[in-house]
């Protein structure tokens, strides 16, 4: 009789036990698929852009030695209330050496339309003013060095082209050697201003 009971009570505790691991084991994957569920939902729906992310970034200020002219800068701020090409490049670049002399056809040709601006990047000064000149390059170009502006505006790889529109702000960014038409694009975006209503 004592041997029953107690293996009637084994039993009984054993079904317990089971019972509990099988309701634990149901409330675990109901919390993992609630989870997941969520998860799901929040990647699939997109999450609301707010105004400041759809709109185009502020361009970062700079000011940089003017190369080839002593004493003199070159700033931002100096093209305030203007369209303005951001144009890095260095002399050790391949590409730079197919887009700059564009550049430099396109400064002269259009200058006073659009502003453009070089910034010689981790060079040496002599190189990039055999560079520059070598190329026929009129438009002014700061003198980086130490990479500052670069850093600011992300550049990780030479060239890279950046349109500004008169709140400098950035409209079009171009990585690699700026083509003709991708110029011709570009300066259209900054150039758009809406005509004053009087």
């Amino acid at each position: 009789m004592g041997q029953r009971t107690w293996a009637d009570a084994m039993s009984r505790a054993g079904r317990l036990a089971a019972r509990h691991k099988l309701a634990a084991a149901i409330a675990g994957l109901c919390v993992v698929a609630s989870l997941a569920g969520i998860a799901w939902a929040a990647l699939s729906s997109p999450a609301p852009r707010s105004p400041a992310a759809a709109a185009d970034p502020p361009a970062r200020a700079f000011s940089l030695p003017v190369l080839g002219r002593s004493g003199q800068r070159i700033s931002l701020s100096d093209y305030a209330g203007k369209p303005l090409i951001v144009n890095f490049f260095a002399s050790w670049c391949p590409p730079c050496q197919q887009e700059t002399p564009m550049l430099a056809r396109f400064y002269r040709a259009e200058h006073g339309r659009v502003a453009l601006v070089g910034l010689d990047e981790n060079d040496v000064a002599g190189s990039a003013l055999s560079f520059t000149r070598g190329h026929g390059v009129t438009y002014p170009v700061g003198f980086d060095p130490e990479v500052i502006a670069a850093s600011a505006y992300g550049v990780d790889a030479l060239p890279q082209t950046f349109f500004l529109n008169a709140s400098h702000h950035i409209v079009d960014r171009i990585f690699g050697p700026l083509t003709a038409s991708e110029l011709s694009k570009g300066i259209a975006l900054p150039t758009g201003t809406r005509p004053e209503t009087g």
